[in-house]
């Protein structure tokens, strides 16, 4: 009887370390080549690697495209630590079956992975010259937690079937300045990019997050002077986490992310716990973005040059939380942004010149600490170099909805006070006189306060005075105070007026009351006109 040929035999040709990895293979253990000398074990040292624990990219490839069957019992898989892979490891355009997790291994040339399809792809702690992915297809995972790359990440129109993990990555930028390309991403669940270090322009143009994308703690600079987040139209399902993160050593030097995720406003980490702040060195640009729950800034530190922006305009979320250090220079742009809920501080907003909000609706303001009105209309003063009305009304409204009906009209006067600077000289004069007399309609009170002064004055004079009648048989008896509230009030006739023959001084005095009255009357019916139309 002819006995059956091993399917799974190893090739002659292979190195002993590569004749252990295909054993390994088989079996589903992990490849273990390390020397457990924390400095020889480095990935990301200088110091080269014996050949004793290199392997061949082209047998890495064999065993993934082609490679023999497991051991019975046994599920194939790819598990390698501290093993260095020379040559170039290309998977382009292949249907990679086998699980394959990689730990503190070092690449000698770039990995090619373009329109390949995996289950799950684990790799930690390696050291890789770049990542070339584009249309990538996982069913589960792409972890790349605490990677080098030297040369980028190419995840073009890539689609991750669960979660992408780039936490504590540091990549350095391609030859086109970018350090992750991933427009049109899609991830099917979270996008973790915790603490990670990214060198260049990281680009996520059109991509989709299912659930959360998490940038906490991370640093993202761009030496070129160019943005170091450039995510227009990006489609986050839940909350974009660009906010600082809670770290705390782990048994030695590492670092770990402390959970569970989401932000607190209130809880006082752990004593021992280190905090470290999203940073963003060069523009940070989320123009027409959709995000399901939030966009957190907390804690933030973007640094701008006088020319970048942290630009959000026509972004869509039910809450914004704009809580981080204020940017000291270039501008902060929200017009055309929709928010819900406007998380804020009266310190986390740049000064005039530096703030742009045409066009940017909110619904309520949630203020954390200190934010008085005076700060608020700072604020939108900052916003308008030139005057523009939106924003003063966008601000009054809210106020009003929320029941601060006074603060509403304070913001309104204010309105028309910063108009007024905009307008010919016989406009401001007119201006000044209605601010002066009713505050443009919106403290009401004023316009009594003066006809009491003034019809005291005029009773006062008048008090002093017999004047002689125009008519000797036809005048009712002289009464000073009804006669000075006559010529005050327009139109309306109380008996006095029009009976009395003035002389001299008092009938200038007539005169002023009458002139002074028809101002009064004329700046109130405005103000009140002005006040029922923003009703």
């Amino acid at each position: 009887m002819t006995e059956a040929p091993d399917l799974g035999e190893a090739p002659d040709w292979l190195s002993p370390a590569e004749l252990g990895m295909w054993q390994a293979f088989r079996n589903g253990s992990t490849y273990d080549l390390r020397t457990r000398n924390p400095v020889r074990d480095d990935p990301f040292a200088a110091r080269p690697w014996s050949p004793e624990r290199s392997v061949r990219a082209r047998v890495v490839a064999l065993l993934l495209l082609s490679g023999p069957p497991a051991l019975p019992g046994r599920v194939a898989a790819l598990k390698l630590t501290g093993v260095q892979i020379t040559g170039t490891l290309n998977l382009s355009g292949g249907t990679i079956t086998p699980y394959v997790e990689l730990t503190g291994c070092r690449f000698e040339n770039e990995l090619l992975l373009p329109e390949a399809h995996f289950t799950s792809v684990r790799m930690a702690s390696c050291s890789i010259p770049r990542i070339e992915a584009a249309r990538l297809t996982t069913e589960g995972d792409l972890h790349l937690p605490r990677c080098r790359v030297a040369g980028g990440i190419r995840l073009t129109d890539a689609h991750i079937g669960t979660d992408l993990l780039l936490s504590q990555a540091v990549v350095h930028a391609d030859r086109n300045g970018r350090s992750i390309a991933a427009d049109g991403l899609m991830v099917a669940q979270d996008l973790q990019a915790d603490l990670i270090e990214s060198y260049g322009e990281l680009s996520l143009r059109a991509a989709k997050v299912g659930v959360t994308l998490s940038l906490r703690g991370s640093r993202l600079i761009n030496p070129d002077g160019g943005r170091a987040l450039n995510a227009p139209q990006l489609i986050v399902e839940r909350t974009l986490y660009l906010t600082s993160a809670a770290v705390y050593p782990s048994g030695g030097n590492q670092l770990a992310t402390t959970p569970p995720y989401g932000t607190n406003y209130t809880n006082t980490p752990v004593r021992g716990t280190l905090i470290q702040p999203f940073e963003c060195r060069g523009g940070l640009r989320l123009d027409d973005g959709r995000f399901g729950d939030a966009v957190d800034l907390a804690q933030s530190r973007v640094v701008l040059g006088e020319s970048q922006e942290l630009s959000l305009r026509r972004i869509q979320t039910p809450e914004l939380r704009f809580t981080g250090q204020r940017p000291e220079r270039g501008k902060v742009v929200l017009s055309g942004a929709r928010v819900v809920n406007l998380v804020d501080m009266a310190d986390s907003w740049p000064g005039p010149g530096h703030l742009t909000m045409n066009g940017f609706s909110y619904e309520n303001l949630i203020p954390i600490g200190t934010f008085t009105l005076a700060q608020r209309l700072d604020w939108v003063n900052a916003a308008t170099p030139e005057y523009g009305p939106e924003p003063y009304e966008r601000l009054a409204g809210v106020l009003r909805a929320g029941g601060e009906d006074a603060d509403a009209r304070e913001v309104l006067l204010a309105k028309q006070r910063r108009r007024r600077e905009t307008l010919p000289l016989a406009g401001k004069a007119w201006g000044v006189l209605q601010d002066l007399t009713v505050a443009y309609g919106y403290r009401p009170g004023r316009a009594a306060l003066w006809m009491a002064i003034l019809w005291a004055a005029g009773t006062l004079a008048f008090s002093h005075y017999d004047p002689r009648p125009i008519k000797a048989d036809e005048h009712p008896e002289w009464n000073a105070a009804l006669y000075a509230l006559d010529l005050l009030i327009p139109v309306v006739d109380l008996g006095q007026d029009g009976y009395w023959k003035l002389t001299g001084a008092w009938q200038w005095a007539a005169a002023l009351l009458i002139m002074l009255g028809w101002i009064l009357a004329t700046t109130v019916a405005a103000g009140a006109s002005r006040l029922l139309r923003r009703r």
